[in-house]
């Protein structure tokens, strides 16, 4: 079927067509409900092995940041739009051996020896939120924080915060911003309003951040949709003539999920960055084919092919990481996921982030080698990037 004929689809159709396809691709798996949020209470000989030293690993703290409208019922976050930011703290217990990115949910009688469990909630002030983010800012004083994409609910994206941060070993608390995505397939239009919508919440919380001489780097991670939430929210904060907190921006856009030519305008309007944005793209990423067909077969940033010379090029023009991650096994079964799975390689990193780190001229096209790497993890700019094309 000609790109020509794909056009003539009502937007209604094409949103069919695709919700079929993604649920197809992605299997019928169970989806998690607000009440995996609610703390579970271990056993007394589990819940004190978390508590030492050498179960570190077995224990991950995550900071939570939403605008999302909260489900008073169920205890969770719905998909409206609340008008102001609800702070969360997180504990979990994190289940041992774990072999892949796949997160196990826990159930009605939680298993902490093969599922991600709650073990703490807390809500927070403001005022008490920057305060733990600040207490747990890692010691070269970076801090970072997640976007999510679309179709993401808010307990989806918090255990998937847990995982990466469990995988990476990222000592403190790693920040979720949480934006009332619908969680849905069908929800791509409504995801694209709730994601511009959400501009001005993100920018207040990296503007809270960034006001303390603590903070020096804030990793600003977007995948998919969330990646084009992060680049408004840079652009209105250019805009804002906040370069002070721009430069203490590190934007990382995996499988960015926004067409060539409106990141080309963002890119225009932000300007230089001190530290150049590194994007994680893939070829074969089939949820943005999808994306793609439904914005009238136009290319999203995410699968940008970096064999093409005209890419290379435009990456070194725009001063811009392009990282290609085709390599990373996905667990999606649509290649959209692989951000998750470059968590694992952060202990081989750890030499090359040691006292390196990207410097304005590490820009241009690079392979990501699984057998070594060329990003630590969501969290981490690496220092070295390998591959070089």
């Amino acid at each position: 079927m000609t790109g020509q004929r794909l056009n003539e689809f009502p937007l209604g159709a094409k949103m069919m067509l695709v919700a079929i396809g993604l649920a197809m691709l992605a299997g019928c798996a169970t989806r998690p409900s607000p009440d995996v949020l609610n703390p579970v209470h271990l056993p007394v000989h589990l819940n004190a092995s978390l508590q030492s030293d050498e179960a570190a690993s077995s224990r991950v703290n995550v900071l939570a940041a939403t605008n999302r409208n909260p489900d008073t019922a169920r205890g969770g976050f719905g998909s409206a739009w609340a008008d102001n930011l609800t702070y969360e703290q997180y504990a979990f217990s994190v289940p041992p051996n774990r072999k892949d990115t796949a997160i196990t949910y826990p159930t009605s009688r939680p298993d902490p020896e093969r599922q991600f469990v709650v073990i703490q909630r807390k809500q927070l002030p403001k005022d008490a939120f920057v305060e733990e983010a600040l207490r747990s800012t890692q010691s070269d004083g970076t801090v970072g924080i997640f976007v999510h994409g679309y179709n993401y609910s808010y307990q989806e994206a918090l255990f998937r915060t847990a995982q990466i941060a469990a995988d990476a070993n990222i000592p403190g608390s790693p920040i979720l911003f949480s934006w009332p995505s619908a969680a849905a397939v069908a929800g791509y239009v409504a995801d694209r309003d709730a994601a511009l919508s959400s501009r001005s919440d993100l920018d207040s919380l990296v503007t809270s951040l960034s006001a303390s001489g603590k903070v020096k780097r804030i990793i600003l991670f977007g995948h998919s949709m969330g990646g084009f939430l992060v680049m408004e929210t840079v652009r209105q904060l250019k805009l804002q003539h906040r370069d002070d907190v721009i430069d203490k921006l590190a934007v990382i856009l995996a499988a960015p999920d926004i067409d060539i030519d409106v990141f080309r305008s963002q890119l225009k309007d932000i300007g230089r960055m001190p530290i150049p944005i590194s994007l994680l793209v893939s070829k074969d990423d089939r949820a943005l084919v999808a994306s793609s067909f439904i914005a009238g077969e136009r290319a999203r940033v995410g699968r940008l092919d970096i064999d093409d010379p005209v890419i290379r090029e435009a990456a070194l023009k725009e001063r811009l990481r392009v990282i290609d991650i085709t390599s990373i096994q996905a667990s999606d079964g649509l290649g959209h996921d692989r951000y998750a799975s470059l968590a694992k390689f952060g202990a081989q990193l750890a030499s090359f982030e040691s006292g390196r780190r990207s410097s304005a001229g590490d820009v241009g096209a690079y392979v990501f080698d699984a057998a070594g790497a060329a990003v630590a993890s969501p969290f981490r700019l690496a220092g070295r990037v390998v591959g070089s094309q």
